[in-house]
């Protein structure tokens, strides 16, 4: 494998590891009952995504991926999310139908 393309591995990885940790903080966010609508939880979604986004247009200008990758990392990282919220509220009802019982 050249030094090229070590580095575009290199860089797909970090940034879907990046992904990643974005998806874990905010199951460490819903865990610890911090809701979707909650200011801190929309600023620090907000903040994570925009930083991604910025390290993929970063790794798109050094040629280190193709736009159409970065464009999947965010898509696929916005359904990890999708999903974190779904589960959330699902849990929630299930709770609710629990107490009401």
């Amino acid at each position: 494998m050249s030094n090229e393309e070590t580095l575009r591995q290199l860089a797909l990885e970090t940034l879907e590891q990046d992904a990643d940790r974005i998806v874990q903080l905010i199951r460490v966010q819903m865990d610890n009952l911090t809701m979707p609508q909650c200011p801190v939880y929309d600023e620090v979604l907000d903040t994570q995504m925009f930083g991604l986004s910025k390290e993929i247009h970063f790794a798109i200008r050094l040629g280190l991926i193709d736009r159409e990758k970065g464009r999947m990392i965010l898509d696929d990282l916005e359904k990890q999310v999708s999903k974190v919220h779904e589960a959330y509220y699902e849990h929630r009802k299930q709770l609710k139908e629990t107490k009401e019982s």
